[in-house]
């Protein structure tokens, strides 16, 4: 029996509605996949950062010790790395401080805190120039110098991958699969003044 005139437009229709759906589906789940990407690239990111920071804390028992060997009478100097580099390992680390302003604000002021202690240390031993011919000293400021010329790189990078990644979860469409998956905005590393200048550790 021949189909009637309005069953083939509704088949029509019915069919143009189902590829329609599939391609809103397919678009929502590229979307999806996406956001699941760049917020891998952020994790990936910040764990480059934790490593180069975990190596500078690393480094610094060793440099403090080295140090104080010469310079004994530094007592301040060397409580405040001791005490800066303590605050910076009392904090838990992990990617969700990434969604939680108050927990990154207080990671990245420990890190600044423990920076700027490890410089002062370093323009203290400025007046006790038998450092210069510490080989042990000389390697620590070696991988010092190193570790934070890749603390900047790596903090960089981070700032640039969050960037994608909240840019991405703010537009349309994309900012509506993102409220409804739970992808939030994630933290920056802010400039603070003189941040972008590594300790000085030539001697």
């Amino acid at each position: 029996m021949a189909m009637s005139k309005g069953m083939k437009i509704g088949c029509g229709v019915g069919v143009g509605l189902i590829i329609v759906a599939i391609i809103f589906i397919s678009s929502i789940v590229g979307m999806y996949n996406n956001l699941v990407t760049l917020d891998e690239q952020v994790t990936q990111s910040w764990s480059q950062v934790e490593n180069q920071y975990q190596r500078r804390t690393d480094l610094i028992p060793n440099l403090v010790s080295t140090v104080k060997g010469v310079a004994e009478f530094e007592k301040e100097t060397f409580t405040q790395v001791t005490e800066a580099r303590s605050r910076v390992n009392q904090i838990n680390v992990s990617s969700d401080m990434l969604n939680n302003p108050q927990a990154f604000q207080k990671f990245q002021a420990a890190q600044d805190n423990l920076g700027s202690a490890l410089s002062r240390l370093l323009v203290t031993v400025e007046k006790y120039p038998e450092l210069k011919a510490n080989e042990n000293f000389l390697q620590l400021q070696k991988q010092l110098e190193g570790t934070e010329n890749r603390i900047s790189v790596e903090r960089r990078k981070f700032n640039q991958s969050v960037q994608g990644y909240n840019t991405t979860i703010r537009r349309f469409p994309a900012n509506i699969v993102a409220n409804f998956s739970g992808f939030n905005e994630k933290q920056y590393f802010k400039a603070v003044e003189g941040s972008d200048i590594a300790p000085k550790v030539e001697f």
